[in-house]
């Protein structure tokens, strides 16, 4: 054997294995793409058997991994669900508890360790494109923004694309506002994460990429050609979320064409999902979503508000075109993420998602922790639910009350079965119970404090912006711009916005507002539109009653746009398109009020915060609104 000096076999082994480090064996350090849809429910594909959509590109996805037919988001709402992808943590444990208003105080605290950060450290490039949502001062130096929580390079919105899906102009790249953007936003965020993955000065190492589509959240707006195959349907509003789902079907497909001519097919561990189930109730507007037989929908804890599509492609590591039928949470990718590059989960915090690699080998996924919800928009007698096995268990806000399924033989959660299986509901209700008090006892307190308590006396907005009044006719406007009409006015804004007039009720003792509002001519549809009561001209100490077209409700609150149908909601049946009629009278002593709107009549009292009505005029966000002329009577005794 050759003599080889000692000191220079130490130099050259030192210098192997700092090549090691920096360039890791290839089987521990595969790319991850998640692409997460928005407001998409378990029924909205072709291949978990939708009639009707034309989702193709997903459906060949599904054919080529595994299709998750029970895979659920960690919330009925969209920011707690996203929270949870990247931490692990079940929402009310990582803070963000309840879907976040722009300027809120809530946000993904820095001290929450996300998997985008764990890669960076790892020597991944990372990226993020799409709806972000995981904070309220969104591009700001006030909270963390996705830099901030390990990516390299991102192009994000704070919550919906604005004006709508087509040719947004509230994306920003990296902290510097882009301006408007000509295309679905869909397809031009995946193009921004190929021009990334083609721009990195490195190609050999590895990538975490998180695409979060727009699409088919309000406000839905579809390029013509992905309606073309809807063209025989009547209705608008199918034809515009279905032609939703194929846009957003084509931006995957054009993702997944993008990794195969770059040559990541093969070492690319894919994600897909959605952050909760669909908007609306699903019979009228454009929240056309299914839930594929599911019971509830978006904000509720029954299946239907959390079950949603999940299919995870990973060429030679996961059995193409097979099924599983596990529950599997949105949470859990962070778990499988680290145990597939080797990286210990974080052993000072709870992590409640567990690792799925036992399931791709067609193996029993292991828990520590069962599956969790908590929603604070679900209705209050389910407010919280646990899942172990095949049994479900919902409770009310309190937990005084309680529904118990069996999952497995009962989907649909039709048959209640506490008084059948005593036994197994005590144990199952003892278990909610002291999960609920240890998830809720560490987290912050943001959802303790008083000013996130129902009913909410102000919000957390910020004051409104000057606005424009080309009429001369209003004593005070904010937000937004208002403008004459043949038949009265046009108001728009891209977010809330206020146009009042100055009242003089001294010595009235009841008043009578009527007028009528409608979608602007060629400017999509009327998302939020309302009349205002207000003792003073702001946001905060004004209250609104009015229309929220895309819940297919009639609404009465106070405040801002987050404690929207606080006070009062109405279920209407109408088309996102017809003019809404409404006329409110209010009795000053008892402080009583009586609106209706076209036929549908609500009844309640005015919060405290309205002293007095001294101002009344035009409320609406993200929208251009037709209103009529503002007819008010005074009745002085």
């Amino acid at each position: 054997m050759t003599n080889f000096p000692r000191g220079l076999f130490l130099v050259v082994f030192l210098f192997i294995q700092s090549a090691n480090a920096e360039n890791p064996d290839d089987s521990k350090s595969p790319n991850f793409v998640i692409f997460l849809t928005d407001d998409q429910g378990w029924g909205d594909l072709g291949c978990y058997g939708h009639p009707v959509i034309k989702s193709p590109h997903l459906d060949q996805f599904a054919k080529q991994g595994v299709r998750l037919t029970q895979c659920y988001s960690a919330c009925s709402v969209c920011s707690p669900s996203r929270s949870s992808i990247l931490t692990g943590r079940t929402p009310y444990r990582n803070g963000v508890w309840r879907w976040i208003p722009s300027n809120s105080i809530y946000h993904l605290r820095a001290s929450e360790i996300t998997i985008a950060s764990i890669l960076k450290k790892r020597g991944y490039d990372t990226c993020h494109v799409g709806k972000w949502h995981l904070n309220g001062k969104f591009n700001s130096t006030e909270q963390p923004q996705p830099d901030d929580h390990g990516y390299d390079h991102w192009l994000a919105t704070q919550n919906n694309a604005a004006p709508n899906h087509l040719n947004p102009t509230n994306f920003v790249r990296n902290r510097k506002p882009v301006g408007k953007l000509s295309g679905p936003s869909s397809i031009l965020c995946v193009e921004e994460a190929m021009d990334w993955l083609k721009n990195r000065k490195d190609k050999q190492k590895p990538f975490f990429l998180t695409v979060w589509t727009h699409e088919p959240h309000l406000p839905i707006e579809s390029a013509e050609k992905f309606m073309k195959p809807y063209s025989a349907i009547e209705d608008e509003g199918i034809r515009q979320h279905h032609g939703n789902i194929t846009q957003m079907d084509q931006a995957f497909g054009n993702l997944m064409n993008g990794l195969n001519q770059m040559g990541y097919e093969n070492s690319t561990c894919v994600f897909y999902t959605s952050d909760n189930g669909p908007e609306g109730a699903g019979n009228k507007g454009r929240t056309r979503g299914s839930t594929g037989g599911l019971r509830g929908r978006k904000r509720h804890s029954h299946e239907g508000g959390i079950r949603v599509p999940g299919i995870i492609r990973w060429p030679g590591k996961i059995k193409a075109g097979s099924e599983n039928s596990q529950p599997v949470i949105g949470s859990d990718f962070f778990a499988t993420i680290c145990e597939i590059v080797g990286e210990p989960i974080p052993e000072d915090r709870i992590i409640d998602g567990a690792s799925l690699l036992p399931l791709f080998s067609g193996k029993t996924v292991e828990r520590e922790q069962p599956l969790y919800w908590r929603n604070h928009l679900a209705p209050a007698s389910s407010r919280v639910a646990l899942r172990e096995g095949d049994w479900k268990i919902l409770g009310s806000d309190d937990l005084k009350q309680f529904e118990m399924y069996n999952i497995k033989e009962d989907w649909q959660e039709q048959k209640e079965l506490s008084k059948v299986y005593p036994e197994q509901f005590a144990r199952l209700k003892m278990r909610l119970i002291e999960h609920d008090q240890s998830v809720l006892a560490d987290g912050p307190d943001w959802w303790k404090t008083e000013e996130n308590k129902r009913p909410r006396r102000k919000n957390s907005m910020k004051k409104l912006p000057p606005g424009r009044d080309k009429t001369g006719e209003f004593d005070k406007v904010l937000g937004g711009t208002i403008s004459a009409t043949s038949n009265g006015y046009l108001f728009a804004s891209d977010h809330e916005a206020l146009a009042l007039k100055k009242m003089d009720t001294s010595g009235a003792s009841s008043i009578r507002i009527q007028t009528s509002y409608a979608a602007a001519k060629n400017s999509g549809i009327t998302r939020n539109a309302a009349i205002v009561l207000s003792s003073s001209p702001n946001n905060n100490d004004s209250f609104k009653i009015g229309t929220a077209i895309g819940m297919g409700k009639h609404v009465a609150f106070p405040g801002g746009w987050q404690n929207v149908g606080l006070t009062r909601s109405a279920k209407a049946t109408f088309q996102t398109r017809d003019e809404f009629e409404i006329v409110v009278e209010v009795d000053l002593k008892s402080r009583k009020c009586v609106a209706r709107i076209d036929g549908t009549k609500m009844s309640f009292v005015l919060p405290e915060t309205i002293k007095n009505i001294s101002w009344v005029g035009f409320y609406v966000k993200d929208t251009q609104t037709e209103f009529g002329k503002l007819e008010v009577k005074t009745v002085r005794q």
